[in-house]
Order: C-alpha cells, then sequence, then structure tokens
C-alpha cells in the first residue's frame, strides 16, 4: 500500500521533509546555545552584586602597546565582572556619548579616562546627564570629575560594537558607541580595551549623574524559540506521515461488488 513511497516524487517529499526538519533543529539548537549565553551573562551580573572586586589588570591585561591605541576586548567570562582601579581622571577628555536613553530620556553618558600609575588608562563610565538646553543633541553640562586620586569601582564591560565615527565639537569628544579602540587615537596614553561601569567611587561621584542601569539578558526569549523550532521541526515530519497516510487510504482498492465486511456479533 506504501510503495507509492518509493517513486521519486514521493522520495523528493521526504528529502525536503528531513532537510527542513534538520534545519528547525539545528535553528533551536543554535537558540540552544543563545539562551546558554544569555543564561551564564545573567549569572555574572547577579555574582557581582555579591563579590569582592578584583583589580582591573588581573582581567584586561596589558593596554595598548604605544600611546594612541587600545589593548585586546576582555574574554567575554569576564565581562560584569566587578573590577577596581586606583589613578586620576583625565578631565581634559571627556568623552560625550550621545544618544544614550535612561528612564525613557534622551542624553549623554559621560566617559573620563582613568589614568593609571604605569602611564596607561581606563575610560570610566562615570553615568548618564541630560542634554543642555537646545534638543537632545545639545551638548550637556559635564560634572567636574574630582582632582588628584580617585578608586573606582564597578562592572567590567565589553567594547561595543563601533558604528560611525569619533569626533570633536567644541573641544569635547563626541561618540554614538563606547569603543575604546576607536577613541585611543584621540587619547595620548595607551588604554585598556574593556572600559568600566562606575558602581562606586572615592571620593564620591557628583550626585547630577544617574546611574546607568544593568538590564539582565531576556534569555528566556532564546529558550522560547528553542521550543518553537522544535515543534516546528515535530510538525513537519508529522505533517508528512499524515499526507502519506492520506495517499495510502486513497489508492487502497474499492471492495469488490456484492460484498460487504460481515459483523461479528
Amino acid at each position: 500500500m506504501y510503495r507509492f513511497l518509493l517513486t521519486p516524487r514521493w522520495l523528493g517529499y521526504l528529502a525536503l521533509t528531513l532537510v527542513a526538519a534538520a534545519v528547525m533543529v539545528q535553528l533551536g539548537n543554535w537558540q540552544l546555545d543563545r539562551y546558554h549565553q544569555r543564561s551564564a551573562v545573567n549569572d555574572r551580573i547577579d555574582a557581582a552584586a555579591t563579590h569582592t572586586p578584583v583589580e582591573l589588570s588581573q582581567l584586561t591585561g596589558v593596554a595598548g602597546a604605544t600611546p594612541g591605541t587600545a589593548g585586546p576586548p576582555p574574554p567575554e567570562s569576564t565581562t560584569w565582572t566587578r573590577v577596581t582601579a586606583t589613578g586620576r581622571y583625565d578631565s581634559g577628555n571627556d568623552v560625550l556619548v550621545r544618544s544614550r536613553t535612561v528612564n525613557s530620556r534622551v542624553g549623554f553618558e559621560i566617559l573620563t579616562p582613568l589614568v593609571l600609575a604605569d602611564g596607561s588608562a581606563v575610560l570610566v563610565d562615570r553615568g548618564w546627564v541630560p542634554p543642555g538646553d537646545g534638543g537632545a543633541n545639545a551638548q550637556p553640562q559635564v560634572p567636574a570629575a574630582p582632582t588628584g586620586e580617585v578608586t573606582v569601582t564597578g562592572l567590567l564591560r565589553q567594547p561595543e560594537r563601533m558604528s560611525g565615527s569619533v569626533t570633536r565639537r567644541d573641544g569635547k569628544l563626541e561618540t554614538r558607541r563606547i569603543a575604546p579602540a576607536a577613541l585611543a587615537a584621540e587619547l595620548p596614553y595607551p588604554v585598556h580595551g574593556g572600559y568600566v561601569l562606575l558602581q562606586e567611587q572615592e571620593p564620591a561621584a557628583d550626585p547630577a549623574f544617574v546611574a546607568i542601569p544593568v538590564r539582565h539578558e531576556n534569555s528566556w526569549q532564546n529558550g522560547g524559540y528553542v521550543v518553537q523550532w522544535w515543534i516546528f521541526a515535530a510538525m513537519a515530519l508529522f505533517g508528512f506521515g499524515w499526507v502519506a497516510r492520506r495517499e495510502a487510504l486513497g489508492r487502497r482498492p474499492a471492495p469488490a461488488p456484492g460484498t460487504a465486511d460481515r459483523v461479528v456479533p
């Protein structure tokens, strides 16, 4: 009854179904991998709240080899780790990161290089400030950084993917993304490849700054996609079996005239 499955047409249907199911399974596996990656990020964020901060140099390694260059990004496994560093702020090279949204308001994040004892620097995201008068892109009033020695504690972050260029406007560096490798070319010292999202500072930070919220990754969305793709794969296989069964029933010979099924009492 199922010999028709060996015909070229049905073998083609079967091959197409198997390929489609395999692709859907692989898409599910990819989403499962993303689920594990995002869950690991969330675990590091949660752990940072209770772990003792470690010295920045233990995680970032070396800065750029020469002034104006940046070192390699920190390993992915170290991002969101709580770190500490001591140095002096270089307020003359503040970086304004525009078009950043906090609490549904668009403004600027302020990066200030912290020059360390070895002469290298790490970019410290000191927080968010609203734009100046004149719209969302109007340069803000940047709160002054403390002078003298400063100790910062914060979360180690990976560089963001660069879009656009680094420019100077009214003497201030501006950018759209936090990319130390691109910003280093405008700075007179070697720069570390990651940056620090400030949480605590001694002396205390200016209260004009709004802290950048730390958001967990939506790993459950990826978990839902895993289930979705695997269900689609199962439906593809079930659908082929259902269509083949209907075809087989349609090909079954009709009963001979004058015959009828006997009913056994």
